[in-house]
């Protein structure tokens, strides 16, 4: 009897060691089925990532941005008229091309795709005001979107843009890169592109604009849909502003046209 009793509790004490045993099996499953699910859709996601090289010599008819909109569009009951008209990097004016650049990626030409620096500036910000005031996507990135992906917001989203501006940046120049970002960057509702909005908005081509209308369409190319640049507003006016001193500091036009320019400015907003 006492052995029997002895052996049924040593048993007991067997039952809480199988209990964590057990446990620790399913955790372990879980981890290793979290793990393939994870390595099964970062392949897929790097399988998914479109082949850029065409784009070094071919113009897109469409991007998934337009067709994005168009969509959008159709599901209010309308139709988006698109309007873009493609328009070669060397007929694009230089100063036009700085002045876009140093509002939307100052360091455009010197890093590899993404800004590590303005990133970590812009989630510092964002973080200190409690709400989203600036973004840090660089001209590679902005394209890789416009070109290829939506305009949601999800961590998946810009894991495939990280991926798709690493591929733009290794088969495509610099240059390459900024005259897609200049044909296809959203300027209003169906304006697509730097030659249809200095046509819409100016009734110009690229090389005939003045040095405020250049600062001018920069500056709308945060908010397109909300901001136009023949209508003065404070948020208007505020980036005109940051972006003709930056031209200014960065010597990229001369004093006079940077005087003109600002003189011009006063006048349409007002002192």
């Amino acid at each position: 009897m006492k052995d029997k009793v002895g052996i049924g509790r040593d048993r007991s004490l067997l039952y809480p060691l199988q209990n964590m045993s057990i446990t620790f099996r399913t955790f372990a499953h879980l981890w290793v089925a979290v793990n393939c699910l994870l390595a099964g859709l970062l392949g897929y996601t790097w399988l998914s990532v479109p082949d850029v090289a065409p784009l070094t010599a071919e113009n897109p008819s469409t991007t998934a941005f337009i067709e994005f909109r168009k969509a959008e569009a159709t599901a209010a009951g309308k139709t988006l008229v698109v309007r873009q008209q493609w328009v070669a990097l060397n007929a694009v004016p230089q100063l036009l091309q700085r002045t876009i650049i140093v509002a939307e990626d100052a360091s455009f030409w010197v890093h590899e795709g993404v800004d590590w620096y303005e990133m970590e500036e812009a989630i510092r910000d964002n973080i200190n005001e409690g709400k989203r005031l600036r973004g840090a996507s660089t001209i590679t990135q902005q394209t890789a979107k416009n070109l290829f992906l939506s305009p949601e917001r999800s961590l998946y989203r810009k894991f495939r843009e990280f991926l798709i501006t690493q591929e733009l940046e290794a088969h495509l120049s610099k240059n390459r890169i900024l005259e897609l970002y200049l044909n296809y960057i959203e300027f209003g509702e169906g304006l697509f592109g730097i030659g249809s909005a200095a046509r819409h908005y100016f009734g110009k081509s690229p090389a005939e604009l003045d040095l405020f209308e250049m600062v001018r369409l920069a500056a709308i190319i945060p908010n397109p849909l909300n901001l136009d640049p023949r209508r003065p507003s404070g948020d208007l006016r505020w980036r005109c502003r940051v972006i003709l001193q930056r031209v200014r500091h960065y010597k990229w036009a001369s004093e006079e046209e940077y005087q003109a320019a600002r003189s011009r400015m006063d006048a349409f907003f007002g002192r």
